[in-house]
């Protein structure tokens, strides 16, 4: 909404301009009228729609043309003042008046006019059947106000009036000519309606229409206001409502009516809540609110997030299965502009058999987008509605920033739930399997379309009885072209071929060139292991390098398995992680690995198993 209006009054001369200014502003008509009153500025406290108001004069007796094309390119909203016993001056707003402002106004930005009748007091007809044929040729004109300056007569509406037609405009909302609604003013009216279908039924139901009018009026409604509502609906379409709640055509029915009949406040209001502006775009605000983020912290969903996500899910798994169907996706992403999941995130998160996301993929796939870029989180929330439904300020409210990592150092605990580990190997070395086993596909599941491959996978896994989420990023294999985000993460994943005798080399390189004096750290995979091994061309076997530099020894891997591979490496790996500070000795110790491993497999069956119980409730 604007933050303040500029009001131009134009005209003939003597058809009462400067008259009408000085009654409102001293509520009585004055004795002596000057030729022009100086610009006034009526506070935000004192107007209906609580926006300072600035009013503006013309004369031609003081003023030249170039100051009044200026004050018109200035304006807001144009007040056109034709005297109702002079027909002169009604002939001049179209023959002068409409096509000078029409000249000097951006055609891109159409200034709402509004016609004025003077003198009312001077006659005892209405010039309304002259100026109808106007209105109905010129769009661009709200409304006609009769007013009388000697009388007060509708002088507060008349600017009222002109407030609201800046505040609350009617031509992006309504085409008069087609007596409907304008189609972006349609899309986004039906994106507030699927946000505010909480149960995704297609029906707006008495809780959600109260919850809706509590969320864009402060206040609900009655039981029979509400059925009075239904009633005006039921009598003019015949599938406006059913089951005694509000169809779409209903509610697209409901403010074309409100339009029609001058309520365009009342459609205003909810667009404007629902993140709208004047253009009937998502505002930037909204989008994307202000959240610090200090250097070194990581962003997460927090638990409030998370539910909101599962009520999203639930909304649309119109089957039950814990899994979105592609149709069950494209219905949930419907209040988005674009699509934002390309196939690609089948290959990042956990699937069914029929490849449809799970319930625990979906999850992973915000945690992920939250890590990586929060800022394009914010703006999926505010598509979904995130502020609305979940009754908070905006997005920021559902995301947490962690400590600086370096705190965590120095306490050795840490409150993260996400662990980045970064996974380097030369080309053909294994990643690719490596991040598809921990989605739990073997090898005969690892055929993948060059265009839907993803360089990460992410998914759960426990620590301690701790569930976490390990996000695993497979690093281009150029060793002379790493950036800062190839090198920043909690954990490093070194992979070699033990089936290639030269594979090994370029991990030994990685990790002596970037991290061999650094905190972070590493772990070497020996990836196929389901291979014959051969000796690695190096100065020294990859058992005797992790000795030298006081790391675990390789971890065997191999995703050539009749079913799953094994996820007791992405346990390890997240225990890393989440305790860097621990020994090599710890590391080695086989009751520390027996811990987490048994603590992974308890709690991922468990929290299966309570989801399902859950769904099966709801």
């Amino acid at each position: 909404m604007r933050k303040d209006v500029r009001i131009l009054l134009v005209g003939e001369p003597k058809v009462g301009k400067t008259s009408l200014i000085m009654s409102l502003v001293s509520e009585e008509f004055p004795d002596v009228v000057p030729y022009r009153a100086e610009e006034i500025t009526i506070p935000a406290d004192v107007t209906p729609e609580r926006v300072p108001t600035h009013i503006v004069d013309y004369s031609d007796a003081e003023q030249t043309d170039e100051q009044l094309f200026q004050e018109i390119s200035k304006a807001n909203v144009i007040c056109i003042v034709y005297s109702v016993n002079n027909k002169k001056s009604i002939e001049k707003v179209t023959s002068h008046w409409i096509p000078l402002i029409t000249e000097n106004t951006d055609k891109d930005s159409r200034v709402p006019l509004i016609l004025v009748g003077n003198k009312s007091d001077l006659v005892e007809h209405s010039s309304m059947e002259t100026i109808l044929p106007i209105m109905n040729q010129y769009s661009e004109i709200e409304t006609c106000v009769e007013c009388s300056a000697k009388n007060l007569k509708n002088i507060s509406e008349l600017f009222y009036y002109a407030q609201k037609a800046v505040l609350h405009p009617t031509g992006p909302l309504y085409c008069p000519e087609k007596k409907d609604m304008k189609p972006l003013c349609v899309k986004a009216l039906t994106r507030i309606f699927k946000v505010s279908d909480l149960d995704n039924d297609g029906i707006l139901n008495d809780n959600e229409l109260n919850f809706f009018q509590r969320t864009c009026f402060n206040t609900p409604l009655e039981p029979q206001a509400l059925e009075d509502v239904k009633n005006v609906v039921r009598r003019n379409m015949s599938d406006g409502v059913c089951e005694n709640g509000l169809t779409l055509k209903g509610f697209l029915f409901l403010h074309t009516l409100f339009i029609q009949r001058g309520r365009h406040e009342t459609t205003w209001t909810v667009l404007r809540r629902f993140g709208y502006d004047d253009d009937l775009e998502l505002n930037q605000d909204y989008l994307f609110p202000p959240l610090k983020i200090p250097p070194n912290c990581t962003t997460e969903l927090n638990h409030n997030a998370y539910l909101f996500l599962q009520s999203v899910f639930d909304k649309h798994d119109k089957d039950r299965d814990c899994a979105l169907s592609p149709e069950e996706l494209r219905d949930l992403f419907d209040v988005f502009p674009y699509m934002p999941w390309g196939p690609d995130v089948n290959n990042t998160v956990c699937t069914n058999d029929q490849g449809w996301i799970t319930y625990q993929g979906y999850l992973s796939q915000w945690t992920l987008t939250t890590y990586l870029d929060v800022q394009r989180c914010l703006e999926y929330f505010g598509y979904l509605g995130y502020s609305i439904i979940a009754e908070q300020e905006s997005q920021a409210a559902g995301i947490t920033v962690t400590r600086d990592k370096k705190i965590d150092l120095q306490k050795k605990q840490t409150q993260r739930s996400v662990f980045r580990c970064n996974v380097f190997g030369d080309v053909g070395s294994g990643k690719s399997s490596f991040l598809q086993g921990f989605l739990g596909r073997n090898l005969t599941q690892n055929t993948i379309r060059e265009e839907h491959k993803s360089f990460y996978a992410i998914s759960t896994t426990y620590v301690y009885g701790q569930e976490k989420y390990l996000l695993l990023h497979k690093v281009f294999p150029d060793f002379d072209y790493l950036s800062d985000a190839d090198l920043a993460c909690d954990i490093v994943c070194l992979v070699y071929d033990v089936s290639n005798p030269y594979s090994f080399e370029y991990c030994a390189r990685v990790f002596k060139q970037y991290f061999m004096d650094s905190k972070t750290p590493c772990m070497l995979i020996a990836a196929k292991s389901d291979l014959p091994e051969l000796k690695q061309l190096y100065g020294c076997s990859p058992m005797d390098f992790c000795r030298r530099h006081k790391m675990p020894p390789p971890q065997s891997f191999t995703c050539n398995t009749a079913g799953p591979p094994s996820r007791d490496i992405y346990t390890r790996l997240a225990t890393m992680a989440m305790y860097p500070h621990v020994t090599h000795a710890d590391l080695k110790s086989s009751n520390f690995w027996l811990s987490a491993s048994v603590g992974a497999t308890m709690f991922a069956v468990l929290g299966f198993a309570m989801y399902r119980v859950l769904l099966k409730q709801r």
